[in-house]
């Protein structure tokens, strides 16, 4: 009874609302920008390599690998390294490199590990901004002196994570050349 009623409150005419309120929302949905798919899940192994050596070693010889290159160390552990280096390509340019390795066994008895590697690097701009005032002297007329100020700023513009496979197998290579260094230190130890 209820279904009868509604067909008679609405008839054609709501039906008509009903279907040019979804065109409608439809269309306000289509302005939004989509962007095409990201992320592709497959079995490369650009950002994971296998180390014959424990985690706690592979992540000492990567904590070695990015002093060497002139990264400051943020967090060391015996299952995470995270490092950062600063870079300045142009005068109004600035770049910031964080690279973050997590270590974990790969074999029952430890002996093996995986280390996974990615890397961000973020992009900053020189923002300038000038700010003006004036000064009014009352005594002698109203005489403004403009004073200028700038204040200047780095801002964000961009943030990537590194996919070079080249990248990453250099940064490999050289945790492998320092896992030679730090074969014989005990779990954990740094």
């Amino acid at each position: 009874m209820a279904s009868a009623l509604a067909g008679r409150v609405f008839g054609r005419g709501g039906a008509v609302v009903l279907l040019g309120s979804a065109l409608f929302l439809g269309g306000c949905a289509s302005g939004v920008k989509s962007f095409p798919l990201q992320e592709k899940f497959g079995s490369t192994a650009t950002y994971s390599r296998l180390f014959d050596a424990t985690a706690a070693q592979t992540c000492e010889a990567s904590r070695r690998a990015l002093l060497s290159q002139g990264y400051i160390i943020n967090t060391a552990s015996a299952d995470l390294v995270e490092g950062q280096k600063s870079f300045q390509p142009e005068a109004e340019s600035h770049l910031q490199m964080v690279i973050r390795v997590v270590c974990a066994p790969e074999s029952v008895d430890g002996k093996i590990s995986l280390g996974f590697v990615t890397a961000l690097q973020d992009s900053y701009q020189l923002k300038k901004s000038n700010n003006s005032a004036s000064l009014g002297v009352g005594a002698i007329g109203s005489v403004s002196l403009p004073f200028i100020s700038g204040n200047d700023s780095m801002v964000r513009v961009g943030s990537v994570t590194i996919s070079s496979d080249t990248f990453y197998d250099s940064f490999f290579e050289l945790v492998g050349r320092y896992l030679a260094t730090v074969d014989d230190l005990p779990l954990g130890a740094k």
